[in-house]
């Protein structure tokens, strides 16, 4: 009996997934009605709509709070609302991702994607070695790997599949045919991208998202737990390191940022320091949402802190 009972549960639940995946497909199909511009717009004033309704948003200002204490309430209530609206952004953008990225390589043509960074992008690809690069869920941070491939770089990206496994294949397959090489994050994650250092290519990695265990680190002052595997693989390849980002610029432009590779934290001895790196990636991460708030998703539980929110 305790048996069928399990069975029809996980039936239950497996339907409730593919009923939120449906709502989620059609939402996404009504938009392929509309041209890309007016299509994001009207994402992004939806989700302006229905955000604020979630239980996410509590989270959302609390998380704001934390980070911002010097802001005023009602400017930290602005910085959500445009978050949200910046999710919806990246809903349509997904839709239309093919007819946004416009930028060439080989073009002095102006579009909508502007790169920033060109030189390191070139000599990344013609001077091949192991080397990271590592982003935020600022902007559309999608874009990067396809800019990547727009270079003919052959970068490894990996990252966290949507917990709804009808999403999931579907984020999967779109990824896979426009950003190289796929390494959903799990267990043996770590070992698949280290193979690709071992054969001196390059991988792509989040470095802002919530962590259980990890490196005792700060975020905007903050106590929080970060992931320690791309300091470990520093450690293991001694390989180079470069900050990137995306930026949402008006008229739904967007500007694709590759820096120099940052120095290395060290110790006394020369050896790299796994705890020193995980905070140095905070702190940059930090200069980047300082400086566009309201694009990176503060709904995420970053400091994992949701567990304390009551009802």
């Amino acid at each position: 009996m305790k048996m069928v009972i399990t069975r029809i549960v996980l039936a239950l639940r497996r339907f409730q997934q593919w009923l939120v995946a449906q709502v989620a497909f059609s939402f996404l199909n009504l938009l392929k009605l509309l041209p890309a511009d007016p299509a994001i717009r009207f994402a992004d004033w939806l989700v302006r709509k229905i955000g604020p309704r979630t239980r996410r948003h509590r989270l959302m200002l609390v998380n704001l709070a934390n980070a911002f204490p010097e802001k005023s309430e009602a400017e930290r209530h602005e910085i959500a609302m445009a978050s949200w609206g910046h999710m919806g952004r990246l809903a349509a953008e997904y839709v239309f991702l093919d007819e946004l990225f416009d930028f060439d390589p080989e073009s002095q043509a102006p579009g909508r994607v502007e790169v920033s960074g060109i030189p390191i992008f070139l000599d990344l690809r013609d001077n091949p070695r192991p080397f990271i690069v590592f982003t935020a869920h600022t902007g559309n941070f999608e874009l990067l790997p396809v800019a990547g491939n727009a270079f003919g770089l052959t970068v490894t990206v990996m990252f966290r599949p949507p917990n709804n496994p009808y999403i999931a294949e579907k984020v999967f397959s779109f990824r896979a045919a426009r950003m190289g090489k796929l390494v959903p994050s799990h267990a043996g994650s770590s070992f698949a991208l280290a193979r690709q250092l071992e054969a001196g290519k390059g991988i792509g990695v989040l470095v802002d998202q919530k962590f259980q265990k990890g490196l005792s680190t700060q975020f905007f002052g903050n106590p929080v737990q970060t992931n320690p595997l791309l300091a470990k693989l520093v450690r293991q390849f001694d390989c180079e390191v470069y900050p990137a980002r995306c930026i949402r610029l008006p008229d739904n432009r967007y500007r694709l940022e590759i820096e120099p590779k940052i120095e290395i934290a060290r110790n006394d001895k020369g050896a790299v320091d796994v705890q020193a790196m995980g905070q140095l990636l905070n702190d940059k991460v930090e200069s980047w949402v300082r400086e566009h708030p309201e694009q990176w998703l503060w709904y995420h539980d970053r400091w994992n802190i949701k567990h304390s929110l009551k009802d």
